[in-house]
């Protein structure tokens, strides 16, 4: 589906307003085309460069996750890379330009336009002439009537994750002739330019035994600038190689490989020369950085010290050990920890200097993270609790934990349903507020949430439930012996929360240090993933307790279940989560912070619904009238008597927003149809079931010869502009063609 100088609307309420239920939503500004849509936070770096400035020929290694396990978009294990292949060799009507907005592919389509709307609405594709597919058969009606067909939801028989858009079609039929393709819909439908993006041939959607099974390991006929030339499972890489009946400009590549390489792995992988680009940590990127300027920090091998201070050689220091007390066993142990440690230094330092010719390319990612809560059940069931949560929060201060110490603009999104320059964006958050300590506690106080009430004992019964699937707690942690750590538990003396809070104090100075050496594309050693200013505080550190002390009621503290996953990539997520703990706490909200492993964390504990916190990422989508609506939608009960949630993980709806979306969709005034997705939002912030807090970073390291790719934003990929830079070529202001 990870990624701001939006200013916050604060809007004051009663919690007397609140308890009744009633939704206090700014009135919006009717039909003003892009008037809050402002620009996006950052824009592309790929290193731009023209056409003429770039070399034929040559291949692009090109880190992924994985080899996909389908190359159909439709089917529910599509992944990033089975889009990026899309992307590559499969027509789109539309693509996204820079701020998120779908602009005709003119290379497929010389026009589309709404041509009827009464009785019914119709949309009239006029292809270009010269598309082909690779097998020499024009692109048609024929293949836009197969797509829908399979896509329709009409027919069980085929395996498709989704069919939203498709289902309000009536008919597809030629035009005036074999270049027009004449779509009717049933109903009237807003985003009908998300469909036929990608297009499959009709030999792919024509069956469901095609679509199914014939798309999954390969696709036969292609129309892109690149066609699927091979898929090596073995070695794990996938080559898309040059579409000799191509039309538009010629692929500047003659191959793209695209390689499965896991994202721990990928500074060794750059460094031995297996990829030229990689998505890649904040971790990673400061090891480039550094490369680039090795000044900045230094050497590792300098501070490698020695018994003297210096790095003594490896021959005297078994006698150096020996004559300073450390018996032979002892001391042949430490020469070989010696030798391997200095084997490890000598490594990475091959690996800097290897890691000289990259560049790290930064941006921000079309998605944003959000702090989810569960309503389902337990505190965060009332909208009160849910409230008090969020009006705690300072969500600037959360977004500068990861994007400030990467140069990034730090501001807090304002919007569930669109990002800045996007159409659709307006900052809605004013229809919950800001940050407000004491309206957070008063919120909690209304829902009967007090200070110092009594506890009944602290020990587990049955019907507690714990964090994780079948309520077992996580063996990988770094909270505590069981894999908990539970903020607020034990409140210590005045001067050790004075502790805590220099040592947040001095985490904040590091971080401002380090942001501006990443930004500068200079290297800090303090710059570490999950190093966020307060993320940590010292082993053994009580966190602060609010004034007032934890809150309790009926005998049972205020505590909720922080789900967070626990792999090495996770640690801007854990810094995240550490600052929201501790903003929890000064309302008396304590926090059962529990760490689970990445594999179990989205379906054991998300999509089931066992937890009361937790942090993921939804993308931003060009179409969130269609897009959006599951993951908000108001869940349903289902017929087996389970409750269908489609992509709703916080379980929070209502059956306006609902309304607002399907009003949204079916209007085709473009204007009307931004100002009810706007309304939409202020809906879902006042239910606040979820918490938009940043746009996640892009950083990619791209080798420096390597023009017109990196982190892309908003914009879909140029894949025929890609190339590497002539011998003494520099990327210019702006890409151009031939």
């Amino acid at each position: 589906m990870s990624h701001h100088g939006v200013g916050l609307r604060a809007v004051m309420r009663s919690v007397a307003f609140l308890t009744a239920g009633a939704l206090a939503v700014p009135v919006l500004a009717g039909c003003s085309s892009d008037d809050e849509a402002g620009k996006p936070l950052a824009g592309q770096d790929i290193a731009p460069a023209a056409r003429d400035q770039i070399a034929d020929g040559g291949t692009l290694r090109w880190a992924v996750d994985d080899v996909p396990e389908t190359l159909n978009t439709f089917q529910a294990d599509a992944d990033a890379a089975t889009n990026r292949v899309a992307q590559a060799v499969l027509p789109a009507m539309f693509r996204m330009d820079a701020q998120g907005r779908p602009q005709r592919a003119a290379d497929y389509l010389e026009s589309a336009k709404v041509v009827a709307t009464e009785p019914r609405q119709v949309v009239l594709y006029k292809l270009n002439q010269q598309a082909v597919w690779s097998d020499g058969r024009e692109i048609g009606a024929a293949d836009f009537a197969a797509q829908w067909r399979a896509l329709s939801g009409k027919d069980s028989a085929y395996w498709t994750a989704r069919n939203a858009g498709y289902d309000r079609i009536a008919n597809i039929q030629k035009g005036a002739n074999d270049l027009e393709v004449k779509v009717t819909f049933a109903r009237p439908y807003a985003d009908w330019r998300s469909l036929f993006s990608p297009l499959y041939p009709k030999s792919v959607m024509g069956t469901p035994d095609a679509f199914n099974d014939g798309a999954r390991r390969k696709l036969k006929v292609t129309a892109g600038p690149f066609s699927v030339k091979s898929i090596d499972r073995d070695d794990e890489q996938i080559t898309l190689a040059r579409n000799p009946r191509w039309w538009g400009r010629p692929a500047k590549l003659a191959e793209i490989d695209l390689k499965a390489v896991p994202r721990s792995k990928r500074a060794a992988a750059l460094a031995a020369g297996k990829v030229d680009l990689a998505e890649i940590d904040p971790d990673t990127a400061s090891r480039i950085a550094h490369a680039g300027h090795p000044g900045a920090g230094g050497t590792l091998s300098q501070g490698a010290a020695g018994p003297a201070g210096g790095r003594t050689a490896a021959k005297d220091l078994r006698s150096w050990a020996i004559a300073n007390g450390t018996d032979e066993d002892a001391a042949d142990e430490e020469l070989r920890a010696r030798k391997k440690q200095r084997k490890a230094i000598a490594t990475y330092e091959r690996q800097q200097q290897a890691l000289r010719g990259f560049d790290v390319r930064k941006s921000l990612e079309p998605a944003y993270t959000q702090l989810a809560m569960n309503g389902s059940d337990g505190p965060l069931a009332d909208e009160r609790v849910r409230r008090a949560v969020a009006r705690a929060l300072d969500r600037k201060a959360l977004a500068a934990v990861v994007l400030k110490p990467l140069g990034l603009p730090a501001v807090a999104i304002g919007s569930h349903l669109a990002l800045a320059g996007q159409a659709a964006y307006a900052d809605n958050s004013g229809a919950l507020g800001d940050q407000d300590t004491a309206e957070a506690q008063a919120l909690l106080a209304d829902a009967g949430w007090v200070p110092g009430g009594p506890l009944k004992d602290k020990k587990k019964g049955k019907g507690d439930k714990a964090a994780g699937a079948e309520g077992q707690k996580a063996d990988d942690s770094e909270g505590g012996e069981d894999g908990t750590y539970i903020v607020g538990e034990d409140n210590k003396a005045r001067g050790e929360r004075s502790e805590y809070t220099d040592h947040e104090d001095k985490g904040a100075k590091e971080n401002e240090d380090g942001a501006k050496h990443l930004a500068d594309g200079k290297y800090d050693q303090h710059l570490k993933q999950g190093g966020a200013a307060g993320a940590y505080a010292p082993k053994g550190t009580a966190a602060p307790s609010p004034a007032a002390g934890p809150l309790a009621k009926d005998g049972k503290p205020l505590t909720l279940r922080f789900v967070l996953p626990s792999g090495s990539g996770s640690g801007s997520l854990r810094a995240v989560a550490d600052r929201i703990s501790t903003m929890l706490e000064k309302v008396g909200i304590r926090t059962d912070i529990t760490k689970v492993s990445d594999s179990s964390y989205f379906k054991d504990h998300i999509a089931s619904g066992q937890y009361d916190l937790a942090l993921y990422s939804w993308p931003a989508s060009a179409f969130p009238a269609t897009d959006a609506r599951p993951i908000y939608a108001k869940p349903v009960p289902a017929a087996d008597g389970s409750l269908n949630v489609e992509q709703n993980y916080t379980r929070v709806g209502t059956d306006q927003v609902d309304q607002l979306f399907d009003q949204a969709a079916g209007t085709l005034d473009d204007d009307e149809s931004r100002a009810l997705i706007r309304k939409a939002d202020s809906r879902i912030w006042a239910t606040a079931g979820s918490i938009p807090l940043y746009q996640r970073p892009q950083l990619t390291a791209a080798r420096s010869n390597l023009a017109n790719v990196g982190s892309f934003g908003f914009q879909s990929p140029v894949y025929e502009d890609m190339g590497f830079l002539k011998k003494g070529a520099k990327p210019s202001a702006a890409p151009t063609g031939d």
